[in-house]
């Protein structure tokens, strides 16, 4: 995952320096898109393993589960808006 944060804040600089030197705009929404697909697949990595740790994992008490449930579904509901 770190790689993937790695790479993302790449783009995010490259997409800084493109605005700072006025840089094409097609080529800056290709930059921009580019970073929110490496978000998208970073977020859905990190969603499957919450729930492989948080609501799934056959060793959490009925508890841990339903807090791990929740906080799946308000990070959803957050990134939904």
């Amino acid at each position: 995952m770190l790689k993937r944060v790695r790479r993302i804040a790449g783009q995010v600089q490259a997409i800084e320096r493109g605005l700072e030197s006025d840089a094409d705009c097609a080529k800056t929404l290709h930059l921009v898109a580019a970073t929110r697909g490496a978000i998208n697949g970073l977020l859905d990595q990190i969603i499957e393993a919450h729930a492989r740790e948080h609501v799934a994992h056959p060793g959490l008490s009925d508890e841990e589960r339903a807090q791990g449930l929740e906080d799946l579904l308000e990070a959803i509901r957050r990134y939904s808006k």
